[in-house]
Formats: C-alpha cells, structure tokens, sequence
C-alpha cells in the first residue's frame, strides 16, 4: 500500500525557515516522481515545486529562490527547505506522488498526480 507522510510543519515568524519532510512507503524498487503542493483556506491547491527524474528542481514564481525541493532516494523522503518564509507562505503544504509509468515528472499538474500525503500545516506570523 503506498504511504505518504509529510512532517515537519507548523508555526514561524516571517523570516525564519522550516524544513519540511516527506516518507514515501510502498513503492518499490525505487522512489517515484514526487512534487510539493500547497492550500491556503479558501483557495486552489497550488504546485510548489517538482523534480524531473534527474533530480531537476522546478519552482513556482512566488518560492524560486526562497525554498528548495530535493530528495533523498535512499531514505526514500523527500524535502522542501523553506527559507525566508513570508506570511503569505501560510498553507497546508502536501507532498504527491506520480504513477510509476508516468511519462510527467516535474510537471506542475496536480490531477497527474495520484498519491498525496495527508498535509503539514505551514503558518507564518508578521
């Protein structure tokens, strides 16, 4: 059964950092394309960030150079280290999962993704 579980989240000051985590269980033999999402109350589920199959970062706009997204295929966990954090960064913050046969890693589209994990609260103050 494939398993997702983010971890790592909870209350900054804008400013600080947060490491998120993310334990992938369930695949097998190695560790699937996998990408950050977030969602604010009252808003879309938004990508945050990806990794191609070589391990390639992507990043929206709104975190390049704030946050980065990498992997650890060997612990099978993946992680976005989240910097300068700014209030509006305030999110439930989930990491996903692509199909293993899939043609799409790095890509931004969240339908492509089919696993998620169950979310990490992200809240920053100012």
């Amino acid at each position: 059964q494939v398993q997702l579980a983010e971890s790592g989240g909870g209350s900054v000051q804008a400013g600080g950092s947060l490491r998120l985590s993310c334990a992938v269980s369930g695949y097998t033999p190695d560790m699937p394309c996998m990408a950050w999402f977030r969602q604010a109350p009252g808003k879309e589920r938004e990508t945050v960030a990806s990794l191609t199959r070589a391990d390639t970062p992507y990043y929206s706009a709104s975190v390049e150079g704030r946050f980065t997204i990498s992997r650890d295929a060997a612990k099978s966990e993946l992680y976005l280290q989240m910097s300068s954090l700014k209030a509006e960064d305030t999110a439930m913050y989930y990491c996903a999962a692509l199909p293993r046969s899939s043609d799409y890693c790095g890509s931004f589209r969240k339908d492509r993704y089919n696993d998620w994990g169950q979310g990490t609260q992200v809240t920053v103050s100012s």
